[in-house]
């Protein structure tokens, strides 16, 4: 079978190409370029950098399958960075790598491996797909529970999945190095990205605000009845849940409650406040059940590292859905994702409001 492998140029990609080549399948590697690395811009992270591709090459030349390199530049600008930037403006807070992973990585390469007469797409994330008895394809958890993304993939409808291979989803990352060894691949020890690709340092604010340089708007930062504690220098600079920072002097710990764009107001409160049993998120997609009619039981991520948490989620007219958490929880953030699962299997998940 003939499938397309997204090769980052990490250990878990070129493990992914390698393991799909050893069993004999058609690998054709691709990488994505994301940004003119002519052009003298300050280096990105430690993903996405003109090493990483040559990485990618290298090891497509080990294991013996052709590798292009595609040029994504413009479609990551307007897919990926520009809501990163609008999201923050906004007063919300983004997830650009599930942005990345259903708006560029599987929506284009599948039109890309269709187009070389590719059957399937293969990434190296730690998730699983199943097809169940009925036909619908599940979207699951992946055997290391420590490097589960299935969170960013929620998003994937039933035709992605029904091409998407996640070869090292049924492994932990200490067999995926050991494999990477065993293969020969020079990218076997090679360390995890863990930041944002598109800014390395950090410095999220800085990059929003030179993109954007009307977000920089001094603004008052208030309590729960409205009294002016201090100001800000600009809304994107916080994140619900927030607690460094705030240039406050307080007698006990204040955290971000509220961004009012609009008004360019930060709410502050004490963690009590921020604390919250429901939320609704809009743009839901559905992965292993049709929206249902009445609440159905499921424990809910609201952030990757979040622990997931009981309740019960229904299907809201809008396309939205409402979940009801049985116990309070902390920072419940605008713009962010929350995942529903049953057990293993992702249900749906949705951008929360």
């Amino acid at each position: 079978m003939r499938i397309v492998v997204a090769m980052s140029g990490g250990v878990d990609s070129s493990v992914a190409a390698a393991l799909l080549a050893e069993q004999g399948h058609d690998v054709i590697g691709l990488s994505m370029q994301l940004y003119d690395q002519r052009a003298g811009e300050q280096a990105w992270g430690t993903c996405c950098t003109l090493d990483d591709l040559h990485d990618a090459r290298r090891v497509a030349s080990v294991i013996g399958f052709p590798h292009y390199i595609v040029n994504f530049e413009q479609r990551f600008r307007d897919t990926v960075i520009s809501n990163f930037v609008r999201e923050y403006a906004s007063g919300r807070t983004p997830l650009p790598c599930a942005h990345c992973n259903s708006d560029l990585k599987f929506s284009t390469l599948l039109d890309r491996a269709l187009g070389l007469g590719a059957e399937q797409v293969a990434t190296g994330h730690y998730a699983r797909v199943e097809q169940a008895a009925d036909g619908r394809w599940l979207l699951k958890r992946s055997a290391d529970p420590d490097k589960d993304q299935s969170y960013f993939l929620f998003s994937l409808t039933q035709d992605q999945l029904a091409r998407a291979v996640f070869p090292v989803g049924g492994l932990v990352k200490s067999e995926v190095r050991e494999q990477a060894r065993r293969l020969g691949l020079a990218v076997a020890d090679k360390p995890d990205s863990q930041e944002i690709c598109f800014i390395p340092d950090g410095d999220y604010a800085s990059f929003v605000g030179r993109k954007e340089p009307a977000v920089a708007r001094a603004g008052a930062i208030v309590d729960e009845k409205g009294q002016e504690l201090g100001t800000h220098g600009g809304v994107h600079r916080f994140t619900v849940g927030q607690r460094k920072g705030l240039g406050l002097a307080s007698s006990s710990p204040l955290y971000v409650l509220k961004l009012d764009a609009d008004a360019g107001t930060v709410m502050v409160g004490s963690r009590a406040a921020l604390e919250q049993t429901r939320l609704t998120a809009s743009g839901v997609n559905w992965v292993s059940i049709d929206a249902p009619d009445s609440p159905v039981r499921v424990s809910a991520q609201i952030r990757h590292r979040h622990k997931p948490a009981a309740g019960f989620v229904r299907a809201l007219p809008d396309g939205g859905a409402e979940m009801t958490f049985e116990a309070p929880q902390p920072a419940i953030t605008p713009g962010q994702a929350v995942v529903f699962y049953d057990g293993d299997v992702v249900v749906g998940g949705g951008w929360i409001d």
